[in-house]
């Protein structure tokens, strides 16, 4: 099904607004397959193509035609949202830490992509935070650089950010820092290279977001996907309760 999208040109050029559908944010990898059930129960479920690794496009249709989605990096989907590019948005509590944008609101913890961001150093390094408050200084890798700053800076430690995108876990092996501050769901690729969790900053899960200039200017649009969103969860939450109890009995 391809979803008319509106001439932008004939739109600035007549003055008038024409309303396309909707645009939901996804993140791609672990979070989209986890949150594809949810999506098919709240008849937000796009075309196969996008949940498939095959194809090169980036905007899809999906089950409503008033709602389109896009796939995006995780840390692209607050972007996304918060310049209005799309109304809506599930992406990572991490990311809303990290970049704290005050035109989004988040309206649902969706429960699923449960991890935390943690600290970790080598596994033969001592871990006393009584040491930690004598230090006035930190040196930390990290892709969160302003929940780093943030969590030492509340301790009175100034952290000094080496800031990376990935292979975090090289850095104190390689000499670029004491600790790093990641995310952490087994902690096997920490334990893996020779690094243990000594500190959690802050669980994490994703959240359904939602653009505030949307949420005001499309408000029974918005209002409606959300109620979508809380009935599935709902619906999810009953049905795990229901499947313990026949387990139990």
């Amino acid at each position: 099904m391809t979803v008319p999208q509106p001439d932008l040109q004939t739109v600035r050029s007549s003055g008038t607004e024409t309303r396309g559908p909707l645009v939901l944010a996804l993140p791609k990898g672990r979070i989209l397959k986890a949150v594809t059930p949810l999506l098919a129960q709240s008849g937000c479920a796009p075309s196969d193509d996008c949940l498939g690794d095959n194809s090169r496009k980036l905007r899809f249709p999906t089950q409503d035609p008033q709602l389109d989605v896009v796939r995006v990096r995780s840390f692209d989907v607050a972007t996304f949202v918060a310049s209005g590019g799309a109304q809506i948005g599930i992406c990572g509590a991490d990311v809303l830490m990290e970049f704290d944008y005050p035109e989004i609101y988040a309206p649902l913890d969706l429960g699923i992509g449960g991890c935390r961001i943690s600290i970790a150093q080598p596994k033969e390094l001592p871990h006393d935070p009584a040491e930690w408050a004598r230090w006035s200084e930190v040196r930390a890798a990290t892709k969160y650089p302003a929940v780093t700053r943030r969590y030492f800076a509340a301790r009175g430690i100034n952290a000094n950010i080496v800031h990376l995108h990935g292979a975090m876990e090289l850095a104190p092996m390689l000499g670029l820092s004491r600790l790093i501050v990641d995310l952490v769901d087994t902690g096997s690729t920490l334990r893996a290279n020779g690094l243990r969790e000594v500190e959690t900053i802050a669980h994490v899960t994703s959240r359904l977001i939602v653009n505030r200039t949307a949420l005001k200017t499309r408000p029974e649009e918005i209002a409606a996907i959300i109620t979508r969103f809380r009935t599935a969860l709902e619906a999810t939450a009953k049905q795990t309760e229901n499947a313990k109890a026949e387990q139990s009995s």
